[in-house]
């Protein structure tokens, strides 16, 4: 039974439990019957050993553990009740006490969902900039088209140059003696692509088919192969073979055969209103992630850690079973980057904290707002989980939690509240305010 509860703190509130000699004696003589037949003693079969004997053998405690953690989960969840807590962690229990005479005494640590106070949610103020249109803008669309048209012209009157493709054999050296890795033959290269170290691309410029020359190079201090960092390298190199692409002129025969348009006007009218449309999404989504961020912002209340730690452990688990699609665990994942896992837990600590504030302060506004859900919304919003599952609605119910459920509900409510009353503002001020709300992330539901 309750013995005391007591808050010690703005989210933690600590229980006191008892139980009677007598119900503890029922459960430690259950937990003796439940392990009676794996209890062996020489000179007894295996299952014949009394209580009284293994208490002697074993300890006179050798069955309290057992009879605790049968006893206290029950015990545990009718205090929980009795004093209407809500809890968001597994409570941390202790045995203060315990005796045969007098029964068991425990203190429960139990961690609460904090109180969230937040006002002024509605008129909520944010930039919305939708980003012009240029002609270089839809000048770059079009080069993707010449370029899956280009062809490929072999050079041969003429040393390479910038932009050229060539065809080069090389092997490096440190001092006189070759390094590993440092050899290639036939290899490709785009000059001016930086594919290989600093100055080595530059120096292939201005030679001939042919010419076989020293490439000087230093490696950068922050190579990823620390053996090679800031070392001077001569790389011997051939030059066996230059190309480069040779882009189409843009008219309306090119148009016809690439696209479905019939001119390049038609086609740049198709591209400006695909931009035009994709700018204004953009910016509708950056004011609405501003907008709240700025609902975030409004909550100052203090939140207990183990919230953003269980968020970011659905975080991990969600990434976790993107590896896996992707045919990697995530300890091949740390191995290839050299990452901690702790390290990966961090990079979503931020995430996690926004959509922890952000979930609270939703259900404080649908709470203030005294939202309410119909049994036709709940079904309408179970429906395509029922499809998905090839079952009928009522059968879903009985598969999803439906208090969490309806409560994403009466969340969303609060999300197109906040948005719907939301007004743009595009003063310097706020777009300063807002300046990083196109990273937020939408609310968890």
């Amino acid at each position: 039974m309750l013995k005391s509860s007591t808050k010690t703190d703005v989210n933690t509130t600590e229980l006191v439990i008892t139980i009677d000699a007598e119900t503890f004696e029922k459960a430690v003589e259950r937990e003796y019957q439940r392990q009676k037949k794996n209890i062996q003693l020489r000179g007894f079969r295996k299952g014949k050993v009394s209580r009284k004997l293994a208490e002697r053998e074993f300890g006179e405690g050798v069955f309290y553990e057992g009879a605790i953690n049968f006893l206290i989960g029950p015990e545990l969840d009718k205090a929980v009740a009795d004093e209407n807590l809500n809890l968001v962690d597994r409570p941390g229990v202790e045995v203060t006490s315990i005796d045969k005479e007098t029964g068991v005494e425990l203190k429960a640590v139990c961690i609460t969902k904090p109180v969230i106070e937040i006002s002024d949610y509605k008129g909520i103020k944010a930039p919305k900039r939708a980003v012009e249109v240029t002609d270089e803008d839809i000048d770059k669309q079009i080069e993707i088209i010449r370029k899956k048209n280009a062809r490929i012209v072999s050079v041969d009157n003429r040393p390479a140059q910038l932009d050229d493709e060539v065809i080069i054999d090389f092997e490096g050296f440190f001092g006189d003696e070759a390094f590993e890795g440092g050899k290639g033959e036939d290899h490709p290269l785009k000059l001016g692509s930086g594919q290989f170290i600093p100055g080595f691309e530059d120096q292939i410029v201005g030679h001939n088919i042919g010419d076989e020359f020293d490439i000087n190079v230093t490696f950068p201090e922050n190579y990823q192969m620390e053996d090679y960092a800031g070392k001077d390298a001569v790389f011997k190199t051939k030059l066996k073979a230059i190309s480069y692409e040779e882009l189409p002129e843009i008219d309306d025969e090119l148009i016809k055969d690439s696209t479905e348009f019939e001119s390049v006007e038609e086609y740049r009218n198709d591209i400006r209103t695909k931009l035009e449309t994709a700018s204004v999404n953009q910016a509708d989504s950056a004011f609405e992630n501003a907008v709240l961020q700025a609902i975030i912002d409004k909550v100052d209340s203090p939140i207990p850690n183990c919230m953003y730690e269980h968020r970011i452990d659905d975080l991990m688990s969600a990434f976790e079973n993107q590896l896996q699609q992707q045919g990697i665990s995530l300890k091949m994942y740390c191995q290839y980057t050299g990452m901690e896992i702790e390290d990966i837990r961090d990079t979503y600590r931020d995430r996690a904290e926004g959509e922890v504030k952000l979930r609270l302060a939703l259900e404080k506004i649908a709470e203030l707002e005294n939202f309410e859900v119909t049994e036709e919304e709940i079904n309408t919003a179970l429906q395509p989980i029922a499809d998905a599952n090839k079952i009928d609605v009522e059968t879903a119910k009985r598969f999803i939690p439906m208090d969490d459920f309806t409560m994403d509900l009466k969340v969303q409510k609060a999300v197109d509240l906040v948005k719907e009353t939301a007004v743009v503002d595009n003063s310097a001020d706020s777009a300063e305010n807002a300046e990083n709300a196109e990273n937020t992330e939408q609310p968890a539901e």
